[in-house]
C-alpha cells in the first residue's frame, strides 16, 4: 500500500529509514522479519521510484523556467554563462548567480556532457527565475 501522495510504500519507507541508520540489509531482513533478498528488491524499488519522481520534479521545473537555450557539440563550458545571461537580459531579468555559479552547477549536474571543457554532444540548457540550472541532453 503506498503512503498518500508519495511513491512510496510504507515498507520501503521503513527500509530506507533502517538502512539510513546504518544497517545492514541482514540486519533489517531479521528486525522485519523477511529475507535479505526481499529487503534488497524493496529498496531497490524504493530507490527507482525515488528517481522517477527527481526526474518528474525536473520535467516540471524545466516547463517552467523561462530561460532555454540550446548549446551545441563544442560550445567551451566558459561560453555557456555568457549566452545564459544574454538570454535572462532579453527577458530583463537579473539572476541572482554569477558566471562561476553556473559552471559549477553546469559540471555538477551533467558531468559526462563536458570532455574538458567541450560540450560532448548538444544539450538544452534551463535556467528558473531562482538562479537554478538545469540540463538536458539532447538525442544524437
Amino acid at each position: 500500500m503506498m503512503q498518500e501522495d508519495s511513491f512510496l510504500t510504507e515498507r520501503q519507507l521503513k527500509v530506507l529509514q533502517m538502512r539510513l541508520a546504518g544497517r545492514s540489509q541482514q540486519e533489517v531482513a531479521d528486525s522485519l522479519g523477511t529475507t535479505r533478498s526481499n529487503i534488497s528488491i524493496l529498496e531497490k524499488r524504493a530507490h527507482q521510484n525515488i528517481a522517477r519522481a527527481e526526474r518528474t520534479l525536473q520535467q516540471w521545473m524545466m516547463l517552467r523556467a523561462p530561460i532555454s537555450l540550446q548549446a551545441r557539440t563544442g560550445t567551451d563550458v566558459f561560453d555557456l554563462p555568457k549566452m545564459i545571461f544574454a538570454a535572462a537580459d532579453e527577458l530583463g531579468m537579473r539572476l541572482p548567480i554569477t558566471s562561476l555559479d553556473i559552471v559549477v552547477q553546469l559540471r555538477r549536474k551533467a558531468p559526462r556532457l563536458f570532455k574538458k571543457r567541450a560540450l560532448e554532444r548538444d544539450a538544452q540548457i534551463y535556467v528558473t527565475e531562482e538562479g537554478e540550472v538545469m540540463v538536458e541532453r539532447l538525442r544524437d
